[in-house]
């Protein structure tokens, strides 16, 4: 009988644990982020960054903490703008577990932005990314992303104009194969991103807005709280 009951008794705790580990497609999390840009004066080269705290709740349980950089190249007579950068990412399991584990990752990506009639901001980003994450193998991953914003109360993204800002971004894996014997799909995750920016001045603007992000696992909203700083 004790024998029975040891049995029951672990594959509750197991029933449980993987319970917990379950991620909640229902639970709002949130994600506040930082993003800025600078041209070097007289130059064609800058830097571009941006840092970003993920919660898989409004705040305290750590999805990921993003810190990516890079040096910009625009040509001259174009508004192409490349980039080379670096980016370093812990990832949080969801619920109570504390345990992180760390990604290095290089990319390369170009921006094309684009003015549609009198105010309707199109932005279109190829992003191509080299990634090393703990305990798998090297890995790529294919990124388009398509942004527009448009003003509401002006013609131009300026101080005191509010806009409309939304996005659309596909990742697909170059790989399936993940090391021993793990394999993932091509598909990756799309999200997909609706809010109202705000010029706080002629060079800053806060935005504030829901992201729906869709995996082969899961598909779960994020609020998202950003500030894009163009010195």
């Amino acid at each position: 009988m004790k024998k029975y009951l040891v049995i029951c008794l672990l594959w509750l705790t197991t029933g449980v644990a993987q319970a917990q580990s379950v991620i909640d497609d229902d639970q709002l999390g949130a994600w506040y982020m930082y993003f800025l840009t600078k041209k070097f004066k007289d130059s064609q080269f800058g830097i571009q960054g941006d840092y970003q705290f993920r919660n898989w709740n409004v705040g305290g349980d750590l999805e990921q903490l993003l810190l990516r950089t890079g040096v910009t190249y625009q040509p001259k007579n174009t508004n192409v703008t490349f980039t080379l950068g670096y980016a370093f990412i812990s990832t949080g399991d969801f619920g109570e577990s504390d345990s992180t584990f760390p990604e290095h990752r290089l990319y390369q990506e170009a921006l094309l932005p684009q003015k549609v009639g009198g105010r309707f901001f199109l932005t279109h980003r190829f992003r191509y990314e080299q990634r090393w994450v703990e305990n798998q193998d090297f890995r790529t991953r294919y990124r388009y992303s398509l942004f527009m914003n448009v003003p509401l109360n002006g013609q131009e993204l300026k101080k005191g104009v509010v806009y409309l800002a939304l996005y659309n971004e596909l990742f697909i894996n170059g790989q399936t194969d993940i090391g021993d014997g793990r394999t993932v799909q091509l598909f990756d995750r799309n999200r997909f991103y609706t809010g109202l920016g705000y010029g706080l001045r002629t060079n800053m603007r806060m935005q504030l807005g829901l992201m729906n992000q869709t995996t082969v696992a899961f598909t779960k909203p994020q609020l998202q709280v950003g500030i894009h700083h163009n010195f």
